[in-house]
C-alpha cells in the first residue's frame, strides 16, 4: 500500500487539469496553518487549574509560548530532512505522513493537558506535530512550481497561502470549542465575604472544613472572562477551560481533511509544459536574475547565495513570528487597559483572525507581484517598509497610554496588518526566489533545507519577545509597587512589600491588581511592555536588507554537469 503512494503511481496525463492540484495544497495548509492561532491557547493553558485566573501551579506564559517555538523548530528540521525524500517519493506519501503526525500530535497534547504534564504537550504538539507541519508544508511546493512554470510566484503563493489562512478558520473554531467545553470553577463569594489567608504567596480559603487553594479576580478581570462570571473568590481545580476536548476534536478533524487532500495530489510527467507556453529567452531571464540552469541540492549548500537567502528568510521570519505567538496577548495588554470599552476578549480574538486573513492574502498578493517586479525587489519592499512599521508600534503604544484614543489603535492595527502581509509574503516568495537562483529541478529539497531558517527564527523571535517583555514587566511591577501605599498593599495581598517577589512568582500580584490600588493619575505601564522588542525587530530587518542586497547569480561552476556547455574535443596531436 505504501508503494502505491509513491510519485510514479500518481503521474497525471497531459490532459489533466492542473487547477485541480491547488485546492488539495490549500486544504493541507489550512489545517497546519492553524499553528498561527496558537496564541488562542495561551489563556486556557496558563489558567488550566485556576480557570478564571492563573493559579500558582499553572504554567507560565513563557513556558507555553515555547511550545509554539518547538513546533516551528521541528517544522524546519523535518522539512530539511524530508526535502530530499519528497523528491524521491512524491507529495502524496509525504502528505499522508504529515496527516498522522499533525492529527496525532493534538491527541497526545490532549493527554498532556488532562494530566497536567507539560512535557507531553511539547512532545505532541511541539515535536510530533511540528514534524507534521514541516512535511505538510513542503509537500506541495515543488509540485505546484512544476505545474505552473509560467507563474512561479503565483504557484508558490497558492501553495503556501493556505498556511497563512489557517488561523482564519482555526482561531474562531478554537474560540468556539473552548467556550463550548469550558466549565466555570466553584464560586465562594466576594472577597469581603470569604476569610482568606496567604501562605507562601498562595491564597487559601476554608471549603467544607478543609483549606483549599483559591484565586481572586476583580471586576475588570471578571469582565474579560469567556463565560459570564462575578468578581470574587474561586476554588482552584474545580472547573475546566475546555482545552482537552478542543485538542481532541481538532486532532481528529485535521487528520481526516489532510488525508483526503493528500490523496488528491498528482504530479506532471518529466518535461511537461503548459500548452502554448515557451520559457523566456536567456537574456530576458538573466535580467531578472532567473537562471535556466540547475544546481544540485547538495551543491546548493556550497554557494554563498544559499546562506544569504537563509539569512533573508530568517530575519524576515524572526521579526514576525515572535509577535504572532503572543498576538492576542499583546493586543489585550497594549489596548485592553487603555481602551477597555473597545478592546475586549472578542476584539482580541478577531484581531488574531484578521492576522490570518492578511497573512494569507499577503502570501498570494506579494508572491504574484514578484512575478512582475522580481523577487529581490519584493524583499526590498519587505525590509524597508517593515523597519518603518516596527518603529511606529512603540510610538502608538506610548501615545495611547498617555492619551487613550481610537486613533492610536487604528494606527497600530494598520501597521501590524501590513507587517503580517509581508511576513506571509516572505514565505510564499522564497520558493520562487530559490527556483530563480538555483533552478527548478531540486527546488523542493533546497526549499526544505532553507526552512531551517524558520526553525532558528522560531526560537529567536519568541525568545526575544518573551525575555524582553519579562524584563520590562519586572521593572514595571517594582516601580508600581513603590507608588502604592504600604498599608493598602498589606490589606489587599495579605503580605507586605518585602514579599513582593514571592507574591509576583505566585501570580498573586499583577499589574492590573496594583493599578487597582495605585494613586490616581498613575500611568499603566502595560502598553509599553513590548517597546524594546519592536526596536530590536527593526534592527533585525536591517540585517536582512543588507543580505538581500548581496545576493547575485550563482557561479557557473555550481551548475549541474548536463547544464554546462560542452567542452570542445581535443585532437590527439594536442
Amino acid at each position: 500500500m505504501l508503494a502505491s503512494l509513491r510519485k510514479e503511481h500518481i503521474v497525471a496525463g497531459d490532459e489533466f487539469n492542473r487547477w485541480k492540484v491547488p485546492p488539495a495544497s490549500i486544504a493541507i495548509h489550512l489545517c497546519i496553518g492553524s499553528v498561527y492561532a496558537w496564541s488562542i491557547f495561551n489563556p486556557p493553558l496558563t489558567r488550566s487549574l485556576g480557570v478564571v485566573a492563573g493559579a500558582p501551579e499553572d504554567w507560565s506564559l513563557g513556558s507555553v509560548v515555547w511550545i509554539f517555538s518547538v513546533a516551528i523548530v521541528f517544522l524546519g528540521l523535518s522539512a530539511a530532512f524530508a526535502g530530499k525524500w519528497l523528491e524521491e517519493v512524491g507529495p502524496r506519501m509525504v502528505g499522508v505522513v504529515a496527516a498522522f503526525c499533525w492529527g496525532g500530535g493534538f491527541l497526545i497534547s490532549a493527554v498532556g493537558i488532562s494530566t497536567h504534564q507539560l512535557w507531553l504537550i511539547y512532545l505532541g504538539y511541539g515535536v510530533i506535530g511540528g514534524c507534521g507541519l514541516g512535511l505538510g508544508y513542503v509537500s506541495p511546493v515543488s509540485t505546484l512550481i512544476r505545474w505552473f512554470p509560467d507563474r512561479r510566484g503565483m504557484a508558490t503563493g497558492m501553495a503556501i497561502m493556505g498556511f497563512g489562512g489557517g488561523a482564519m478558520i482555526g482561531a474562531p473554531l478554537k474560540e468556539y470549542l473552548l467556550k463550548l467545553f469550558s466549565v466555570a470553577p466553584d464560586y465562594l463569594g466576594k472577597v469581603d465575604a470569604v476569610h482568606l489567608i496567604t501562605e507562601g504567596g498562595r491564597r487559601l480559603a476554608e471549603v467544607g472544613g478543609a483549606m483549599k487553594e483559591v484565586v481572586v479576580i476583580g471586576a475588570a478581570e471578571a469582565a474579560k472572562l469567556a463565560l459570564p462570571g462575578q468578581e470574587g473568590v474561586y476554588v482552584v481545580g474545580t472547573g475546566s477551560t475546555g482545552a482537552v476536548q478542543t485538542f481532541l476534536v481538532l486532532g481528529v478533524g485535521y487528520f481526516v481533511v489532510m488525508m483526503i487532500a493528500a490523496f488528491s495530489y498528482r504530479v506532471p510527467r518529466d518535461g511537461w509544459l503548459p500548452r502554448g507556453w515557451t520559457p523566456p529567452a536567456e537574456d530576458a531571464a538573466s535580467r531578472r536574475m532567473i537562471s535556466r540552469k540547475h544546481v544540485h541540492i547538495d551543491q546548493a549548500l556550497k554557494t554563498p547565495q544559499f546562506y544569504l537567502m537563509w539569512l533573508v528568510l530568517c530575519t524576515n521570519v524572526t521579526a514576525g513570528i515572535g509577535v504572532l505567538g503572543v498576538a492576542k496577548t499583546m493586543m489585550s495588554e497594549i489596548f485592553g487597559t487603555t481602551l477597555p470599552g473597545i478592546v475586549d476578549g472578542a476584539f482580541a480574538a478577531t484581531y488574531v483572525l484578521m492576522i490570518s486573513v492578511f497573512n494569507m492574502t499577503g502570501r498570494f498578493i506579494w508572491a504574484s507581484l514578484s512575478d512582475y517586479i522580481g523577487r529581490k525587489n519584493t524583499y526590498y519592499c519587505f525590509f524597508v517598509l517593515g523597519i518603518a512599521l516596527y518603529l511606529s508600534i512603540p510610538y502608538s503604544a506610548q501615545a495611547v497610554s498617555v492619551t487613550p484614543a481610537v486613533t492610536w489603535l487604528v494606527l497600530f492595527y494598520a501597521a501590524s496588518m501590513i507587517i503580517f502581509t509581508m511576513y506571509g509574503g516572505g514565505f510564499s516568495t522564497i520558493p520562487a526566489y530559490l527556483a530563480d537562483v538555483f533552478g527548478t529541478k531540486y527546488v523542493g529539497g533546497i526549499h526544505g533545507r532553507l526552512l531551517t531558517a524558520w526553525s532558528t527564527a522560531g526560537v529567536l523571535g519568541p525568545l526575544a519577545i518573551t525575555s524582553l517583555r519579562e524584563s520590562t514587566l519586572a521593572g514595571a511591577l517594582k516601580d508600581l509597587a513603590a507608588k502604592v501605599d504600604a498599608a493598602k498593599f498589606q490589606a489587599t495581598f495579605g503580605a507586605g512589600l518585602d514579599k513582593l517577589d514571592e507574591l509576583v512568582a505566585a501570580k498573586t500580584v499583577t499589574v492590573a491588581k496594583l493599578m487597582a490600588i495605585a494613586p490616581a493619575g498613575t500611568v499603566d505601564p502595560t502598553p509599553s511592555l513590548y517597546n524594546s522588542t519592536m526596536y530590536t525587530m527593526a534592527g533585525v530587518l536591517v540585517v536582512g536588507l543588507v543580505c538581500n542586497a548581496l545576493i547575485r547569480p550563482v557561479a557557473a561552476r555550481h551548475h549541474m554537469a548536463e547544464d554546462l556547455p560542452a567542452r570542445p574535443a581535443r585532437h590527439a596531436a594536442e
